[in-house]
C-alpha cells in the first residue's frame, strides 16, 4: 500500500484552514448586513457587475490553464516540446505562464474597481458595507498574489532543476489546489456581494 503524498496532505490541511478563515469573513459580511441593512440600499448600486463578472471570468478560465499545466506536469513535460503556437506540445510552463497572466490581469482589474469605487466616495472607512466590502474582496486579492508568486516559483524551479521529477511536478499539482482554491472561493464572493443584492 502506497503512502498519501505528505505535501499534498500538509496542503490540504492549510487549505482547509483558509477555509474557516474565508468562512469567518462570509460570517463577518453577513453579520453586519443583518445588523445595518439600510447599508446595503446604496452600497451596491456602486460596483460595476458586468465589469466583474467579467473580471471573475478571466479568474475562472485561468484555473482551466492551471489544470491543463498539471496535466503536463504529471507527464514530467516542464516544457514545451515544439514551436509556440502549437498549444498540444505546450508543457506545464507554458500553461502556468498563461496562468499567471490571467491571474494578474484579475488583479489589475480589482485594483482597478477599487479606484473606481473610491472615486465614487466607497472606501473602506465610509461605512460597514465598505468595511465588509475591501476586507472581503481585499483579503481574496491577497490569495491571489500569493498564488501568483507560488507560479513563478514553480516556474523558476523548473528551469533550475536538472530534471523535472517527481518533487517538481509535486510542487507543481499542489500550486494548483491552492489556485482551485482562490478560484472557488471567487466564485462564492462574488455571487454573495455583486449578485445577492
Amino acid at each position: 500500500m502506497s503512502r498519501p503524498n505528505m505535501a499534498s496532505v500538509g496542503t490540504i490541511v492549510w487549505l482547509s484552514s483558509e477555509l474557516m478563515f474565508f468562512a469567518g469573513l462570509f460570517a463577518m459580511y453577513f453579520s453586519i448586513r443583518s445588523v445595518v441593512p439600510e447599508q446595503w440600499v446604496t452600497g451596491p448600486e456602486k460596483l460595476n457587475v458586468p465589469f466583474s463578472a467579467v473580471n471573475t471570468l478571466v479568474l475562472v478560465i485561468s484555473s482551466v490553464w492551471c489544470q491543463l499545466g498539471v496535466w503536463k506536469a504529471e507527464q514530467f513535460q516542464p516544457g514545451r516540446t515544439g514551436s509556440l503556437l502549437q498549444l498540444k506540445q505546450w508543457g506545464m510552463r507554458e500553461w502556468y505562464a498563461l496562468t499567471y497572466l490571467f491571474g494578474a490581469v484579475f488583479v489589475a482589474g480589482q485594483v482597478y474597481e477599487y479606484a473606481s469605487l473610491v472615486h465614487e466616495g466607497l472606501k473602506i472607512s465610509t461605512d460597514g458595507y465598505g468595511s465588509v466590502f475591501y476586507l472581503t474582496t481585499g483579503f481574496h486579492g491577497l490569495h491571489v498574489t500569493g498564488g501568483l508568486i507560488a507560479f513563478l516559483l514553480i516556474i523558476g524551479r523548473s528551469f533550475a532543476a536538472r530534471r523535472f521529477g517527481h518533487a517538481e511536478a509535486t510542487g507543481a499539482i499542489v500550486t494548483s489546489y491552492y489556485w482551485h482554491f482562490v478560484d472557488v472561493v471567487w466564485i462564492g464572493l462574488f455571487a454573495t456581494i455583486y449578485l445577492l443584492q
